[in-house]
């Protein structure tokens, strides 16, 4: 199955704060407030939703294509991502400006205080499905971008008849109730946390059976209690994988649509594609950035049958 996946494609600079912000900040004064913080670490990390999907897909034997807008720093990160197998064609270099970047400084009760500069980001709509012809992917993931292009993309999709997953994210807040319906609505397949799925039907007025009588399959991701994938009248509980240690939970949804999305490349049942996602999560929990988690298929098949029981169908990853 060809797959792209359109998103955000960012660094992400984290910084640590040796002591609370909280202790800096005179409520009685907010009106003039001026800070700086000397911090102790900083690291750039790669980031980015659509990259960090594409990443778990490479990592399970997908050639994942990746859509979306880059700065003029970008040349390292994508000769990353072509070794590491994802194809990065349809990224556009924007002259001029930075790949978009996420700014994190975080205190020691894990209180942050973060900035984003959408950059090469706000050019999104610039690269188009309808400008990928002839080589059409068979699934559109639709993941937090710049509204206007995720609203462009969902109309670009339904006019040539490509299925897609649409995974509004963040972007939930910054869409309007129109765009999210549109999204919705016309999707293969919708991907959310529980939060979102709140908010979605708040801002687009849809109930969740007119949701799955429109879908193929919607998943709806719940933390430390795993995820639920719906099938229009079934409901499949996804656990999660414990892990063997946690140092942050960034981009842990990435990772679980990538494992997600490998299984169902395949024609995995949905317990499988579930629990594909669950364990792909898990290994970024364990490390400190998006894309540093690492294993080769036969670890992870390994790794999945020392929790659940695939009746050997995770053997065709090998053979894919």
């Amino acid at each position: 199955m060809k797959i792209a996946c359109t998103g955000s494609i960012a660094f992400d600079y984290l910084m640590t704060f040796p002591g609370y912000f909280k202790d800096h900040i005179l409520p009685e004064n907010l009106n003039n407030i001026s800070l700086s913080f000397l911090v102790d670490s900083m690291v750039r990390q790669r980031g980015g939703t659509a990259p960090n999907i594409c990443y778990t897909l490479a990592l399970l034997g997908e050639r994942p294509i990746l859509v979306g807008t880059v700065g003029e720093d970008f040349g390292e990160y994508r000769t990353w991502l072509e070794g590491n197998g994802v194809n990065t064609r349809y990224a556009r270099k924007i002259d001029g400006v930075f790949t978009a970047s996420f700014f994190a400084n975080t205190d020691l009760s894990n209180a942050q205080i973060a900035s984003f500069y959408s950059g090469a980001m706000k050019y999104a709509s610039e690269v188009t499905i309808h400008g990928m012809q002839p080589d059409y992917p068979d699934l559109v993931v639709i993941s937090p971008n710049d509204p206007v292009a995720m609203d462009q993309y969902v109309k670009e999709c339904a006019q040539l008849g490509i299925p897609y997953l649409y995974d509004p994210g963040q972007q939930v807040v910054r869409s309007s109730p129109e765009e999210l319906r549109r999204g919705a609505e016309n999707a293969q397949s919708l991907f959310l946390n529980d939060y979102e799925y709140l908010l979605l039907q708040k801002h687009t007025g849809l109930t969740e059976n007119e949701l799955l009588n429109q879908l193929e399959f919607m998943v709806v991701t719940q933390g430390e209690k795993g995820a639920v994938i719906y099938v229009k009248d079934r409901r499949y509980l996804v656990p999660v994988v414990t892990p063997r240690q946690v140092l942050d939970p960034t981009g842990v949804g990435d990772a679980f649509r990538g494992g997600f999305l490998r299984g169902y490349s395949l024609g995995f049942d949905w317990e499988t594609m579930g629990r594909m996602g669950a364990l792909a999560a898990t290994y970024c929990l364990e490390q400190r950035g998006t894309q540093i988690h690492r294993y080769s298929i036969d670890e992870f098949i390994q790794r999945y049958r020392e929790h659940f029981d695939d009746q050997g169908v995770l053997d065709a990853l090998k053979s894919d």
